[in-house]
C-alpha cells in the first residue's frame, strides 16, 4: 500500500462486504444500480483507494450493454455483449455486489459453460461520440452481420459459406440447410 498525495494510501485488494471475495485492480465487477430494477452495472477496477476515515473508493472503467450505446442492440449483439468504454468513475467500494469476468470473444466461445458471471467484450466505446474500435468486424455467414455467440452457426461442406441458424439467403428466400444435413 502506498500513500498518495492526498493522503489517501492505494490498496492492493478489498473484500466485498459480506463476502469472501477479494477483488483487485484489473478485475471486473458487479455493481449495485442506483435503482433497483436495473441490471447491474459492469465495470473494471482501474484503482482501489482508502481515506483517513477508512472509506474505501474505487476508480471504475465502465463497461456499456448494447442498448446503453449509441446505435443501440442489434442482431448480432450477444445477451452476455459488453462494450469496454473510455467512460471513468470514482465510487464507493460499497455499491460492488461481485465478481465476474470480461472474456474476449474467442475465449467466451470455448468456455464449455457459460455462468451468470461470464460475459464477452469484442469492441471499444468511445462514450462521448458513440465511436466503436475496431469499426469493422469479421463477417461469417452470407447476411454480413458480425457473429453472435447465442447463435447457432454452419458451415456448408459444398462451398464453405457460413450461415446462421442453418439458413442460406438463395434468391431472396430463407431456406432450411440443416434439414438437409439430417
Amino acid at each position: 500500500m502506498a500513500a498518495t498525495n492526498n493522503g489517501n494510501r492505494d490498496l492492493d485488494y478489498y473484500k466485498i462486504r459480506g463476502t469472501n471475495i477479494i477483488v483487485r485492480p484489473g478485475d471486473s465487477v458487479s455493481m449495485r444500480p442506483s435503482e433497483s430494477d436495473k441490471l447491474p452495472y459492469i465495470a473494471r477496477i482501474e484503482k482501489l483507494e482508502e481515506d483517513s476515515q477508512s472509506n474505501v473508493k474505487v476508480l471504475v472503467r465502465w463497461y456499456y450493454r448494447p442498448e446503453e450505446a449509441k446505435g443501440g442492440r442489434r442482431q448480432f449483439h450477444g445477451a452476455k455483449e459488453l462494450f469496454l468504454s473510455d467512460h471513468y468513475d470514482d465510487q464507493s467500494a460499497l455499491t460492488i455486489e461481485g465478481k465476474c469476468v470480461v472474456h474476449s470473444l474467442k475465449k467466451y466461445t470455448k468456455l464449455k459453460s457459460v455462468g451468470a458471471e461470464d460475459y464477452f467484450c469484442r469492441y471499444k466505446y468511445r462514450a462521448e461520440d458513440g465511436a466503436f474500435t475496431p469499426e469493422r468486424v469479421v463477417v461469417f455467414c452470407r447476411c454480413e452481420l458480425p457473429y453472435n455467440p447465442d447463435d447457432l452457426m454452419v458451415q456448408c461442406e459444398g462451398c464453405w459459406d457460413w450461415m446462421v441458424n442453418g439458413k442460406s439467403n438463395q434468391r431472396g428466400k430463407w431456406t432450411k440447410v440443416l434439414d438437409s444435413l439430417s
